[in-house]
């Protein structure tokens, strides 16, 4: 029996791209490449003709699945809903703009079959303001994770089946499957890759996105902040405990402790670390509180797939 690839791809707003992936995937398995496929589209909220595009090609190729969310949820919950849906022997995530080439499925593919249950593309990196950022955000979170990312790791990846079941368990809020997939092990190996232009559109990943982003995968994968706030804690502590000898000497010889700007200064400097390590601890209260919610990933509007 042939082996079954499941391919998930999130989509918003992508009208244009739907035809082309679907062509460029399609064209991979003709029957006798000895596998069959499936190709998931999950529609994260799209207010284009994303969905009738998708619907199209569902009318004529019985392979084509789709989920549609109520609103937008965001791409790691909609790679989640892909994950839960897929049935293929491995499956592969990647973006619907062609800039995740289809052609470099083939390479993932023969990695699988070699015996590597995680194969995953990473950006051959470029100068620029992206890259920089990029380069900043994965150095930060491998120093304050146990979990190691290469720089420019991308969401263009194959995974054995036993890995998207291992996935499948995990329940948590604000996923970041970038690091979930490093931290739940198995064979992994990393292919460096240039990605290609856009096929139409514009990215939507903007600095405040980004740095959300950041924040979020710290937290879910490091308590190291909470340590480093404990430490700078206990270093102004005892920096400000060696100023009771000079004020005491002060007093005993009657010397005027002068310097109201050095006070205000000092007080503004540690009301701000204060308010800092305040916020690092409120970040973690508050990801524990929406985690207790239990509330749903995702919410489906629609979908071709059979309940299971």
């Amino acid at each position: 029996m042939a082996k079954k690839i499941s391919i998930i791809i999130p989509v918003l707003n992508e009208e244009n791209n739907i035809a082309v992936i679907y062509t460029s995937v399609k064209n991979l398995f003709p029957p006798e490449s000895g596998y069959s496929f499936e190709l998931l589209f999950i529609d994260d909220g799209s207010t284009d003709d994303t969905l009738k595009n998708i619907k199209q090609i569902t009318n004529v190729d019985p392979n084509i699945l789709f989920v549609s969310f109520s609103r937008n949820f965001g791409k790691d919950n909609a790679l989640c809903a892909g994950l839960r849906k897929s049935t293929g022997d491995a499956v592969i995530t990647m973006d619907a703009d062609m800039q995740h080439s289809p052609t470099l499925i083939k390479e993932l593919v023969e990695k699988w079959e070699s015996g590597y249950e995680v194969i995953y593309y990473y950006r051959e990196m470029q100068k620029n303001r992206m890259s920089l950022f990029s380069t900043v955000f994965y150095k930060t979170l491998n120093m304050l994770s146990d979990v190691k990312l290469e720089n420019g790791i991308s969401d263009f990846r194959l995974m054995d089946r036993k890995v998207v079941d291992a996935l499948g368990q995990i329940q948590e809020d604000n996923l970041f499957f970038r690091g979930l997939v490093k931290w739940v092990g198995f064979k992994q190996i990393g292919l460096p890759y240039n990605p290609d232009e856009r096929n139409s559109g514009k990215t939507r990943y903007r600095t405040k996105m980004l740095v959300k982003l950041a924040v979020n995968s710290i937290i879910s994968f490091s308590t190291k902040p909470l340590t480093i706030a404990i430490y700078l804690g206990f270093i102004f502590s005892l920096l400000s405990a060696l100023f009771i000898p000079y004020a005491i000497y002060s007093k005993i010889n009657d010397l005027a402790i002068s310097g109201w700007a050095s006070v205000i200064v000092t007080i503004a400097f540690f009301g701000g670390l204060n308010l800092m390590i305040l916020g690092i601890v409120g970040l973690y209260l508050g990801k524990t509180f929406m985690q207790g919610k239990n509330r749903p990933l995702y919410i489906v509007s629609e979908s071709n797939i059979e309940s299971s």
